[in-house]
């Protein structure tokens, strides 16, 4: 009975795609998860301890959760990207159009918003590194690439399915270079004073100043994470685009 039900699919294309897909979806559920926690549970909790207790635990948690919450960002975006490229070269292909323009604008645009946002988080003037300043700068940065992106693909062949995914997955590559750019370089400083430090203490004025700077980009992060699942979603169950 089970077997007149089931059919797999016998052709190889289909069987990666379905596997990129999962990998996708599971990697970005580790990601953004370690994401919320961070933001929501964790920013809360470790500046209650005091000082020795926080030094003790913080080279030990954030080691291991930077780990994983770095190198799913990695996972989630690669494997995403070679899905949507497969995708997008097969709608052009059916309409007998390239998909050059879609995939170089993908890496142009975004990775310009980043590097708006970052000129502001690595100013030396500290008055910057405020979220009033840094969070309405990377969202309109975001804004304008999005923007950037839809107005210079309109050949007439992309589907609302690469659209979307070229902004969510956009999002998803601003706030990959956010972790690896921004967040785990200054991590990395933060767990080596802290194991330096076993007692605690007042950070170095410096190290608290870039601490401040990857805290806003996760809040950075934590608020993109919203519109980007939007996007991601859209593409196969919201048809707006294209």
């Amino acid at each position: 009975m089970i077997a007149a039900l089931i059919a797999f699919p016998q052709d190889t294309s289909t069987n990666v795609m379905i596997l990129l897909h999962w990998l996708h979806i599971t990697a970005g559920i580790l990601w953004v998860g370690m994401l919320y926690f961070f933001v929501l549970v964790n920013s809360r909790f470790l500046p209650q301890l005091d000082a020795p207790t926080r030094s003790r635990i913080y080279p030990l948690l954030m080691s291991r959760a930077l780990w994983w919450f770095r190198w799913a960002s990695v996972a989630t975006v690669l494997v995403g990207i070679t899905y949507w490229m497969h995708l997008a070269t097969l709608d052009a292909h059916n309409a007998h159009a390239s998909p050059g323009r879609v995939f170089w604008t993908f890496f142009l645009f975004w990775t310009l918003a980043f590097l708006v946002e970052m000129a502001v988080l690595m100013a030396p003037a500290p008055a910057l590194h405020r979220i009033e300043i840094v969070a309405p700068v990377a969202f309109a940065a975001v804004i304008i690439a999005a923007w950037c992106y839809l107005t210079t693909n309109n050949q007439g062949w992309e589907s609302n399915r690469v659209l979307c995914i070229g902004i969510g997955g956009g999002l998803g590559w601003f706030m990959m270079f956010n972790v690896w750019g921004l967040i785990w370089r200054v991590q990395k400083k933060l767990i080596r004073w802290h194991t330096d430090n076993p007692n605690g203490g007042p950070l170095p004025d410096k190290l608290a100043q870039m601490a401040n700077a990857a805290a806003l980009a996760s809040k950075v992060n934590f608020v993109l994470s919203f519109p980007m699942l939007f996007f991601m979603a859209a593409a196969s169950h919201y048809p707006f685009l294209g």
